[in-house]
């Protein structure tokens, strides 16, 4: 018997792409945001980003416009090469891959995901992670070099501390009350929220934070198994942050890339709205440690006067 076998993604497992195509996924990335940043166009942000990497793209637009209106051509052009491509095994959709790059702005190394969300849908960048050399994980891969995708969807057992789509609520709820045992100290966790206890209050203004916790399916936490057993994940979070001045006072904004994001009127207060991406390491159930990050990205994307 001879004839053809359609394989259907959405119920079969297998790998999320074949590495030429991933290959010609992150080429046409570059190549879009490069455009992009030349021309100073929301539109190939749109073509090439989704999720918190588009946000903070849309906002760039909308500052580098106001400050060099008519684009930029004199770009330099971001040059992502050296690529390894971190590519899970999946049924179903969202499917998504890894690739970890090298850069011509510094020594790190630059993790891109990619996430697809349907067989008709392109391929969009949704993550970027920076991360030194020293900090790049080791991947669980099966003898076809294929990495596991660590399932995100209530029901399933992914065998961590904690699952991809809560770390996002764990996180934002440690920021809110510093309880929980999820997350190690560090920059963006115990010191982090020293830096907002000073600035609650002072003597010319005081803070208020609302930090929101997000999930799929906009912005999903795509997860892979490291050889530890545990597992890198990527999740996205909004935070706010308004500041209401003392009597007498009104608010400023300064910063040249944050201006052209404001609307209303600056008269008593003021609110910054950021979204963070991050990349954390999250161990094993029953293994022990915390959470730790290796990369937290947080953009101011609004301000609003009041």
């Amino acid at each position: 018997m001879t004839g053809c076998v359609t394989v259907h993604g959405e119920r079969e497992i297998i790998p999320a792409v074949d590495r030429a195509e991933a290959a010609e996924v992150l080429k046409h990335f570059n190549d879009g945001y490069n455009e992009a940043y030349r021309n100073l166009d929301p539109k190939v942000i749109d073509r090439v980003e989704s999720g918190p990497l588009a946000e903070i793209g849309h906002a760039d637009m909308r500052t580098q416009s106001a400050l060099t209106p008519g684009g930029n051509p004199k770009y330099p052009s971001l040059v992502l090469d050296d690529a390894r491509f971190t590519i899970p095994q999946q049924a179903g959709w969202p499917k998504f891959f890894l690739a970890d790059t090298r850069s011509n702005r510094d020594r790190n190394r630059w993790f891109v995901v990619f996430l697809r969300g349907g067989a008709k849908e392109p391929w969009k960048a949704a993550y970027l992670s920076i991360l030194s050399t020293d900090k790049v994980p080791k991947f669980a891969t099966d003898k076809d070099g294929y990495a596991e995708a660590v399932p995100a969807a209530k029901g399933k057992d992914p065998g961590l501390a904690t699952a991809p789509d809560a770390v996002s609520g764990a996180y934002t709820d440690y920021l809110r009350t510093g309880d929980g045992d999820v997350f190690a100290p560090g920059p963006r966790t115990t010191q982090l929220r020293a830096e907002r206890d000073g600035l609650r209050r002072t003597p010319t203004f005081w803070t208020e934070y609302i930090d929101t916790p997000e999930k799929a399916p906009a912005f999903p936490a795509p997860a892979l198994r490291t050889e530890d057993g545990g597992a890198l994940v990527f999740f996205t979070a909004h935070h706010r942050e308004r500041r209401t001045m003392a009597k007498g006072l009104r608010p400023a904004v300064t910063d040249p890339r944050t201006k052209p994001l404001l609307t209303g009127e600056l008269t008593k207060s003021v609110t910054y709205t950021r979204v963070s991406e991050s990349a954390v390491r999250v161990p094993a159930k029953g293994a022990g440690g915390r959470a730790v990050f290796l990369n937290r990205i947080e953009s101011v994307t609004a301000v609003q006067g009041e």
